[in-house]
């Protein structure tokens, strides 16, 4: 895993690639360096995790090729094998990336076909004067760029093109609304008005005058799944995963993993510790006193009980940290104001692995999205239920739902909450419940928090959402549902948050679910089937009992939380109350201060739920003064 950036027809463009290898640095710490020629220069960090050897640094020259490269083709060495034994290529590396450069010399942007794996790249043909730029199927890997004229550059980090480019960067205010409604933005997105996102499954050619042509090298297929027997579709699920692991598993440096003690988790720490005989492992855990106040499920017992059964040398961690220093740290390595708390964790367990020496870890993200696993899924299909009752009986319900609280002698009340969520959407048209179901707010409380903003930037996500939920699988809902998590929630937020936490502190994290493979093998089977007699996660559950434990398959799912609501109540009060005081607020410009002194208001009343409304705001001030005051 490294960092990447270039910069063609700057005036600067030596400077400013030596500079963004120092903003960078933290993605590549093992070596830094920079090409030049001409009107272009490219700058690389490397995380050094496939042939450590110096002879596969970055930028790699080979004939009229200059590449730059972040990421793991985790299928290398067939690609290589066949490369050497059909077409005669010689190697001077054992890297990956060699192996992506000869490829693409061979094939052009059809070689993106071939590859299994994570990537953000750019390879430059110093004969045609051309930059090929390319991303992941999924977008795992981030790839930034910005054109200005013949001015073009691109990176793995917004702050880079932000710090260095000479540009009076303006706020996209469709971008804040979504990061307000979501705490993060869908890809499509980016915060900045006129930098953008080389979006997934996505590849650019930009000539020397900067001109760009933008292809889509593939999209989500929509499978039309056939009839299968439960049978066999755990067999094919099985050998599907257990070829990711084998896949991910590829390192010249050793290998270790996220463990939660929930199911995703535990399966892919269980079958790679199986595979390599011995695997490190880190969970998170909290106080007793922030688990009273959220009402948190108690991961760290689960996860210890599987790490004494499997072998596992693991290491638990309980959040205590300075909160006013650590926050500000965190929402910097973001790039974007991305409200989600999770990104702590990440950063915390991945500053632990790299104290020990760790620089890879493995995820068990992604199988909510492809198996039905997340809760408002669930409550979607309760919805559509949920509107066909008489209005006779809809009527006490919500009278009742109204009425209860969602904190209760200073602990939170689950059910409180999460019955409001569901009236908050429930009776609305099918694609917008499903958004409504995530989002913070309606389109009337964004305007109330917004209100200088554009009606069309404030529609902008319901917008996309429609085209989203409308592009594939019609005739499955439950596919229907994880196919737009997968575009929109798996992209946006999950893996955004965890490569920039992860790589911030030098760590690369893998996703074996996020196997393009994998996805095959999951997206091709009926959406009933992953959903059955009331079980998320049916298939991947019946495929975890030949690995896991009963009490670990089927606990009640848990969050990759943090106790955010303990501690807006606590250690986060005073900088909250700083940081979105009326005053800092009305000279930003971008949210009512009335409206926001209401939310923190009837938030610690306990009359509502607030927490994750005022977090989002806090994180935008912070980034506001660290990304757009300097």
């Amino acid at each position: 895993m490294c960092g990447l950036a270039g910069f063609l027809n700057f005036p600067n463009h030596v400077d400013h690639a030596k500079a963004a290898s120092v903003i960078q640095q933290h993605r590549g710490p093992d070596s830094q360096d920079v090409w030049s020629e001409e009107n272009l220069s490219l700058a690389h960090q490397r995380l050094s995790i496939i042939d450590v050897d110096p002879r596969s640094d970055q930028p790699m020259q080979k004939d009229k090729y200059v590449i730059v490269y972040n990421g793991e083709l985790y299928n290398y060495k067939e690609l290589k094998r066949t490369l050497e034994s059909q077409y005669g290529v010689q190697f001077k590396t054992n890297s990956d990336t060699e192996v992506v450069l000869e490829l693409f010399r061979l094939k052009g942007p059809k070689c993106l076909e071939e590859f299994i794996g994570m990537f953000a790249f750019a390879i430059y043909d110093r004969e045609k004067k051309e930059l090929f730029l390319a991303r992941d199927h999924f977008g795992i890997k981030p790839l930034f760029f910005f054109k200005k004229g013949k001015n073009f550059c691109f990176s793995s980090e917004l702050k880079t093109i932000a710090k260095i480019i000479e540009e009076p960067f303006a706020v996209n205010f469709s971008a804040l609304a979504a990061s307000m409604q979501l705490l993060w933005l869908p890809d499509h997105f980016c915060i900045l008005e006129g930098v953008q996102k080389v979006q997934p499954g996505q590849y650019l050619v930009v000539d020397t005058d900067g001109n760009i042509k933008e292809t889509t090298y593939w999209e989500l297929p929509d499978y039309q799944a056939g009839p299968i027997d439960e049978r066999d579709a755990v067999e094919e699920l099985t050998k599907s995963f257990e070829s990711s692991i084998d896949r991910h598993l590829v390192s010249d440096v050793e290998v270790g993993s996220f463990l939660s003690g929930g199911l995703d988790s535990s399966l892919v720490s269980t079958i790679a510790r199986r595979k390599l005989g011995k695997l490190k492992t880190f969970t998170i855990g909290m106080s007793e006193a922030d688990k009273r106040v959220e009402q948190m499920a108690d991961d760290q017992k689960y996860a210890e009980m599987l790490a004494e059964k499997e072998g596992f040398d693991h290491e638990s961690i309980v959040v205590n940290p300075d909160l006013m220093s650590l926050l500000p740290k965190v929402i910097y390595s973001l790039d974007e104001p991305i409200g989600d708390p999770a990104a702590l964790n990440t950063k915390l367990i991945c500053q632990s692995a790299k104290d020990m020496g760790i620089k890879v870890l493995l995820s068990g993200m992604g199988a909510d999205e492809l198996h039905f696993g997340y809760r408002r899924q669930k409550a979607w299909l309760m919805a559509e239920k949920y509107r066909k009752l008489p209005g006779i009986i809809r009527g006490p319900i919500r009278a009742v739902t109204n009425a209860l609280p969602v904190q209760v002698g200073g602990r939170g009340f689950r059910l409180g909450r999460w019955a409001k969520k569901f009236l908050s959407f429930a009776e609305l048209p099918s694609n917008e419940a499903y958004l409504r179901s995530y989002a913070q707010y309606d389109q009337q409380s964004l305007s109330a928090l917004m209100p200088d903003v554009a009606e069309s930037s404030l529609g902008a996500l319901a917008d996309y959402h429609d085209s989203v939920m409308e592009s594939a699988y019609q005739d499955d809902p439950y596919n229907k549902l994880c196919q737009t998590d997968i575009k929109l929630f798996m992209c946006g937020l999950n893996l955004t948050y965890t490569d920039r936490s992860s790589m911030s502190e030098s760590v690369e994290v893998r996703v074996p679910f996020i196997d393009r493979e994998f996805v095959a093998s999951s997206m091709n089977l009926p959406g009933h089937m992953k959903y059955t007699n009331g079980t998320s996660k049916y298939l991947l559950k019946k495929v975890a009992e030949k690995y896991l434990p009963q009490e670990i398959i089927y606990r009640p799912k848990s969050n990759f939380a943090v106790p955010i609501r303990s501690w807006i109540s606590g250690e986060l009060s005073e900088m909250l109350q700083d940081t979105l005081s009326p005053a800092r607020l009305k000279s930003r410009g971008w949210f009512d201060a009335d409206y926001v002194q209401q939310l923190i208001k009837d938030h610690k009343s306990g009359r509502l739920d607030n927490s994750a409304r005022i977090y989002q705001l806090l994180t935008a001030e912070i980034w506001a003064q660290q990304m757009m005051d300097g």
